[in-house]
């Protein structure tokens, strides 16, 4: 079950036989007329978007509103980081002066 299998050659027969390839030659084909110009396609008629004051306000005040909370996530993200490593410098400072301490005594 877990060993592989390795396929069997067969035996040879000694028969050999060579198979000859010969060229072809390439036959260049008509080249072919330029296509005729095609007039442009109408466009589709979709109404177009109209900024109203009151959309383009509620716009500017929606995208104030995204730009203050993700400036104030990133700021509390930031300051979570700076007092992480301010009180792992001081829980070094304080275990460094405890250690040299006790070599004192």
């Amino acid at each position: 079950m877990f060993r592989p299998k390795i396929p069997t050659m067969p035996t040879p027969t000694g028969q050999v036989s060579s198979v000859v390839v010969e060229p072809t030659t390439i036959v260049p084909a008509a080249p072919t007329p330029p296509p005729a110009p095609v007039s442009p396609a109408p466009s589709p008629s979709r109404p177009t978007v109209q900024l109203t004051p009151g959309t383009a306000l509620a716009l500017v005040g929606g995208g104030t509103a995204v730009v203050l909370v993700v400036g104030a996530v990133l700021v509390s993200m930031l300051l979570a980081v700076a007092i992480t490593a301010a009180s792992v410098a001081v829980c070094t400072v304080v275990l460094r002066s405890l250690l040299t301490s006790q070599h004192r005594r």
